[in-house]
């Protein structure tokens, strides 16, 4: 079984300071994100593995740009030294004020340590979940084997039972095999 829920989920990563007024470029980490960058949401600022420094940010606009979204805040006017040491920090929600999953959706932090089935062959635990070009891939951590990676897909991924703790595959002939 996997630790306690965390306080925080990850919305965003800074990757850097954009022009000369204090904006930020943010690696977007949410699906939500007019809902999350919303004018005169508070945001915690995150070290990098996500844990709060205990500063505030507040969204004045948010806008997407590049593949990302920049970022005005109330709190940051001009480009400073302390705008360009925001660089690798996170933004973060508290888990309460995420809006609740659709029928079928998961917190990717909740698959941490639940075990991988199929059928009743039991496969291993999830160890990671990663973010590919294709969609997020399940770093599966086998007894006496290699690790495997496993699409996070409904062709593959039949059931999450979130309360049981367990991920249910259709795995494809040779798919475990690997």
């Amino acid at each position: 079984m996997s630790g306690p829920a965390p306080e925080h989920l990850i919305v965003g990563t800074v990757q850097k300071p954009h022009g000369i007024k204090g904006e930020l470029f943010v690696r977007l980490e949410t699906d939500r994100p007019g809902e999350v960058f919303r004018p005169g949401r508070v945001l915690h600022l995150g070290d990098a593995s996500g844990k709060p420094t205990g500063r505030t940010l507040t969204v004045e606009r948010g806008r997407v740009f590049k593949g990302g979204l920049l970022l005005d805040t109330v709190e940051l006017s001009s480009r400073t030294p302390e705008v360009e040491n925001l660089r690798g920090h996170t933004l973060l929600i508290s888990t309460a004020e995420a809006a609740p999953l659709d029928e079928g959706e998961v917190f990717l932090h909740d698959l941490m340590g639940m075990q991988v089935r199929s059928g009743e062959e039991v496969v291993g635990t999830v160890r990671d979940v990663y973010e590919a070009p294709s969609g997020y891939l399940l770093a599966v951590q086998r007894e006496g084997k290699k690790e495997i990676m496993i699409p996070f897909v409904s062709g593959i991924v039949r059931e999450v039972d979130l309360e049981g703790r367990v991920v249910h595959l259709d795995a494809p002939p040779g798919l475990l095999e690997l």
